[in-house]
């Protein structure tokens, strides 16, 4: 009983929309058989839309209240809206990447993982995300046979989910009738922010003579504008002294367990910001400088809620346990920068090591020492003959 009811609300539908859309397509261009080129995907952060001329399908016989997602015709929110204002008339389809518009629709979402390779290579599972999907048209013949050909649009996005932050472009594929390449990202979402206290609510203000060094710098990876099914999770955090991140000259503030005795992670993989924390310090190499000038990187993934826990390296030791690598060609990078330290010793440079900052003026002073007794041993020794 419900079936008929819902055949005969679909057949309403088609009488109210075949005598608006039947006139405005005998004369359009688009009136004719379908084609792979008729549909357009959109691979949105938050939501996917699927654009489809409408006209092939009148062409073929239907209309837009015959078409529906993964033949959800009974939902109203499965079916596309018509836009007769635009030059060629197309069917709109727009629904999110959440879990539950995923359901009701009938779409699917798999998660994959890759071993690892290139800048990635050193680094756990890295994940893609796939969300694909129908556009099926109904058929509403009642006799045993029929002169309408199927219309079927097959869609998918793929979003690898691994970035070394600032910007990328992800291949999005429509695959049989649809097939349309696209760009979608989600790396656009993601941003970097330097603060002044662990509270991360002023920016940090380097001054034009620098830090001092051992300041604490606060550092935020964050995700706006972005479906809630992904967290974000810092796999490698360093420092490099150009504002490439693949500069020969770079520090590792941590990777996995291995981190920098003054680097501190407080928020990692537990929701849609990473916070860690470290101490200004000097690159060696501008021992012969006032300012150290240096520029902040990191390798960033965005993993599905559910799974993020599986993908936080299980520290024994503070020493990483390693698990299978992943793959993404794609590479973006969210950088600070610059940052700059200075020294306060009257204006002459000195040399601050990059691990035990603490422990620098001992050993500093325990070196020039050292090198004052022997100068002076020796000077003895040779002055009563003793060094002969």
């Amino acid at each position: 009983m419900i079936r008929i009811v819902q055949l005969l609300c679909l057949s309403g539908l088609l009488l109210q929309c075949e005598g608006q859309g039947l006139q405005t397509c005998l004369t359009h261009p688009t009136y004719r058989q379908a084609e792979n080129a008729d549909m357009t995907v959109v691979c949105g952060t938050n939501h996917m839309f699927l654009k489809v001329l409408i006209c092939p399908m009148y062409f073929g016989g239907y209309n837009e209240s015959l078409m529906a997602l993964n033949a959800k015709f009974s939902i109203a929110a499965c079916r596309g809206v018509a836009d007769w204002t635009v030059n060629p008339p197309v069917l709109l389809f727009n629904f999110s990447i959440s879990q539950e518009a995923l359901t009701l629709c009938g779409n699917n979402m798999n998660i994959t993982s890759q071993v690892g390779s290139g800048v990635f290579s050193d680094f756990s599972q890295i994940q893609s995300v796939n969300v694909s999907g129908l556009i099926n048209s109904w058929d509403p013949s009642t006799s045993t046979i029929t002169y309408r050909q199927q219309l079927m649009y097959q869609f998918s996005c793929r979003y690898p989910l691994q970035y070394l932050v600032n910007n990328t472009e992800l291949s999005v594929s429509g695959v049989s009738l649809a097939v349309k390449d696209n760009n979608g990202t989600f790396v656009s979402t993601l941003s970097m922010g330097l603060y002044t206290a662990a509270n991360y609510t002023t920016k940090l203000q380097i001054p034009g003579s620098g830090l001092q060094l051992k300041t604490r710098i606060y550092v935020q990876v964050k995700a706006t504008n972005l479906t809630n099914k992904f967290n974000v999770l810092l796999d490698h955090c360093y420092a490099t002294t150009s504002p490439y991140p693949t500069s020969s000259t770079s520090y590792d503030l941590f990777i996995g367990c291995n981190r920098d005795a003054q680097t501190k992670i407080d928020w990692n993989g537990i929701s849609q910001e990473a916070l860690f924390s470290f101490e200004a310090f000097r690159f060696v190499e501008h021992k012969n400088l006032t300012v150290s000038t240096f520029y902040l990187h990191c390798a960033t993934r965005l993993c599905e809620n559910s799974t993020c826990a599986s993908l936080l390296p299980r520290c024994v030791r503070k020493r990483e346990v390693q698990s299978p690598q992943i793959n993404s060609s794609e590479v973006a990078t969210v950088s600070s920068g610059p940052i700059t330290t200075r020294v306060d010793n009257g204006g002459v440079p000195q040399v601050a090591r990059l691990t035990s900052s603490a422990s620098i003026p001992q050993l500093t002073y325990v070196g020039v020492a050292t090198g004052l007794l022997s100068f002076l041993l020796f000077d003895w020794l040779s002055t009563s003959g003793l060094a002969q």
